[in-house]
């Protein structure tokens, strides 16, 4: 997975009483971790033991061993200065009639970056239908959204740049909207624990009441540039923006199509058009959803797709 010079070292605290006399071994190798807890004193039920969602990859009454991919197994990923850290836990399940306790091992495998590496940014790229084949896009962007970003770790109080685009071939112009966004700490929201909203009621960027976060100018209809502030959510974790996309006949914005910030001491603006800034005045409230039109008469289309996985990484 990573062809380059690598160094590991690994950190394991024993957290639960009657532990310390646990034998503990982890080899982090290029790609992959091998993991062995052993006791002999234990009454521990050995099957009961997981590596993050992994399950054992074999085990005997007093031993359990663990030969995964850092792929697998929900390892978080964090990028620190010149460090490259996999971070997971193995933890034990316990049952109703055992007389050992349940308890977490933190386990973390930290590697040299090379200068030249950067992490792999996931790009969905995902198509719907309608009169015509339009494919959506999500990613992101360098500082002055001249190119792909080169890293996916933001300080916390930062801008995240973020570039959404629909290509349409044959295809009347389109206006690219952002309906919905939300941050979460994995890549399948309907497994989310907890969110943070981002972009709600139709296109209201509503993080940008409290934050810096706003829409950028638009260089065309059918691409928008939001630059995000950094947020707490998720600090220290992989997190994952998710977003409904949304591409409409430009002529056709009201108040449930539409791309609005909060300018401070101004209110609510309309990106496209200042002047028409009251169709954002729902904001604050509820964009009620029109019934939809006809293809003909310019009905949109939409697209759910997800950025990620980025790390935000607390200043001090």
């Amino acid at each position: 997975m990573m062809a380059f010079f690598w160094y590991c070292e690994f950190l394991l605290w024993l957290v639960a009483v009657g532990l310390a006399a646990a034998d503990l071994k982890l080899d982090c190798g290029p790609d992959h971790v091998t993991l062995v807890w052993s006791d002999s004193r234990s009454q521990a039920d050995t099957s009961l033991f997981r590596l993050g969602s992994c399950f054992p990859t074999t085990f005997t009454p007093r031993e359990v061993f663990f030969n995964v991919e850092l792929d697998d197994c929900n390892f978080r990923r964090l990028v620190s200065g010149n460090d490259l850290n996999y971070t997971n836990d193995l933890f034990y399940v316990s049952s109703p009639d055992s007389y050992v306790l349940p308890f977490t091992l933190p386990v973390v495998c930290s590697y040299q970056r090379p200068k030249n590496w950067y992490p792999m940014l996931y790009e969905p790229v995902s198509s719907t239908y309608g009169v015509e084949d339009l494919e959506f896009h999500i990613e992101l962007m360098n500082a002055n959204f001249s190119g792909p970003a080169e890293t996916s770790s933001f300080p916390l109080g930062s801008m995240i740049p973020i570039k959404a685009s629909v290509d349409a071939v044959a295809h009347q112009p389109l206006l690219l909207l952002l309906e919905e966004c939300v941050a979460a700490t994995t890549s399948n929201l309907e497994v989310a624990v907890e969110t943070y909203t981002i972009i709600t009621n139709k296109g209201c960027l509503v993080d940008s009441k409290i934050t810096r976060s706003k829409f950028e100018q638009r260089q065309k209809p059918s691409e928008l540039q939001l630059s995000l502030q950094a947020f707490r959510f998720g600090l220290g974790q992989e997190v994952y923006i998710h977003c409904t996309m949304s591409a409409w006949d430009p002529n056709g914005v009201d108040s449930t199509k539409k791309a609005c910030h909060y300018v401070k001491d101004h209110g609510w603006e309309l990106l496209d058009n200042p002047v028409y800034s009251s169709i954002c005045d729902c904001c604050d409230s509820s964009c009620k959803t029109r019934r939809a039109r006809s293809p003909g008469t310019g009905n949109g289309l939409s697209q759910k797709a997800v950025i990620g996985p980025l790390t935000i990484t607390d200043l001090a």
